[in-house]
């Protein structure tokens, strides 16, 4: 388990540079997203990749790996405006960013640890589509939620959703990493 967790580092090392390489250019412009944005900027994302996966070629010159990371750092953006709340035009210091955007893959990455200890890191022999349809669905999920006023009867709620949608989208990058596709 040692390997996976390096592993994880190692990927999110590249997404957290971008991450704060765009926070510097842009600021926080993302501040002004609502849930129903970010879930749907994740969305356009993973039906991207799906879509070049089962038709084999793409015509934009992002490839998968990099929609990938879009969907982590656009997942922290997600956990982000959910512990701020009131999405609005708020420009926050890059240093406060950076905190929030490790304490957030910090929190995944113990949770993926966990379920990788129960789940004997099954994900290991799961296909990269796979991944995909798994981010649609927790996405779908995830509006679901928000059609439901944020309340679920049983479920877990959103922060969780977006927790597994990043853990996928590493997992995705990690077998990317190793060759495998």
């Amino acid at each position: 388990m040692s390997q996976t967790s390096a592993q994880f580092d190692q990927a999110i090392a590249s997404c957290s540079d971008i991450f704060i390489k765009k926070t510097k250019d842009y600021g926080t412009a993302w501040r002004v997203l609502r849930i129903i944005s970010v879930v749907d900027q994740i969305f356009i994302k993973a039906l991207r990749i799906r879509t070049i996966q089962d038709i084999g070629t793409q015509k934009v010159g992002d490839d998968i790996a990099s929609e990938f990371k879009g969907i982590i750092n656009y997942s922290v953006i997600g956990l982000i405006q959910l512990k701020l709340g009131d999405p609005k035009v708020d420009e926050l210091p890059v240093e406060k960013v950076q905190a929030m955007y490790h304490e957030y893959v910090n929190f995944a990455k113990t949770t993926m640890l966990d379920k990788n200890h129960d789940y004997g890191e099954a994900w290991r022999d799961m296909s990269q589509e796979s991944y995909a349809d798994l981010i649609l669905m927790k996405l779908m999920r995830t509006r679901q939620i928000l059609t439901n006023d944020g309340k679920t009867l049983i479920s877990e709620g959103i922060d969780a959703n977006f927790v597994d949608i990043l853990n996928y989208a590493v997992f995705a990058l990690i077998q990317i990493g190793e060759g495998k596709h």
